[in-house]
C-alpha cells in the first residue's frame, strides 16, 4: 500500500468513524472525531454556522436530544488528500424517526466534511450539510 492510498484508507475510515458516532447518538464518540478548538465549523443543513467545538457540540447534542433514530447511507463519496489536510464529499441518504413518532422519514443531504492530520490522526474540522430538494 502506497501512503497516499493509506491516507486515503484513514480519511474514510475517519468519515465512517463520524457517521457511526451521529447514528450511535453518542456525544462522546462524536467527540473523538473532532479536533475541538476555536477554529472547527459545522453548518447543519438549514442552520446557521456553529463555530469552535463548544458550540458544535452543544448542536449536536441538541440533534441527538431529539433524534430517536437515524441512520446514513451515504452514496457519491469522493476523498482527496492533500497533506495535512483531506476532504470527503458525499450524499448522505438519511432515515430518521423521532422519538414519538414511529413513522420513518428520509431526506437527502449532500456533506462535506473536512479533515486535519493532527499527530498522525485524521479529525474533522469542517462539516457543511446542504439538504436536496425532492422534486
Amino acid at each position: 500500500m502506497t501512503a497516499a492510498s493509506a491516507d486515503e484508507a484513514a480519511v474514510i475510515a475517519a468519515n465512517e468513524a463520524f457517521y457511526e458516532a451521529f447514528e450511535a447518538l453518542d456525544i462522546d464518540r462524536m467527540a473523538t472525531c473532532w479536533q475541538q478548538d476555536d477554529h472547527v465549523r459545522c453548518i447543519h443543513p438549514g442552520w446557521d454556522v456553529m463555530v469552535g467545538w463548544p458550540q458544535v457540540s452543544r448542536s449536536l447534542m441538541a440533534i441527538f436530544a431529539n433524534s430517536g433514530y437515524i441512520q446514513f447511507f451515504l452514496t457519491d463519496v469522493h476523498v482527496q488528500v492533500d497533506h495535512e489536510l483531506a476532504w470527503v464529499t458525499c450524499a448522505e441518504n438519511i432515515l430518521s424517526g423521532a422519538q414519538a413518532r414511529e413513522e420513518m422519514q428520509g431526506a437527502k443531504v449532500l456533506a462535506t466534511n473536512v479533515f486535519r492530520r493532527v499527530d498522525g490522526t485524521w479529525r474533522m474540522v469542517h462539516h457543511h450539510g446542504s439538504p436536496v430538494l425532492p422534486p
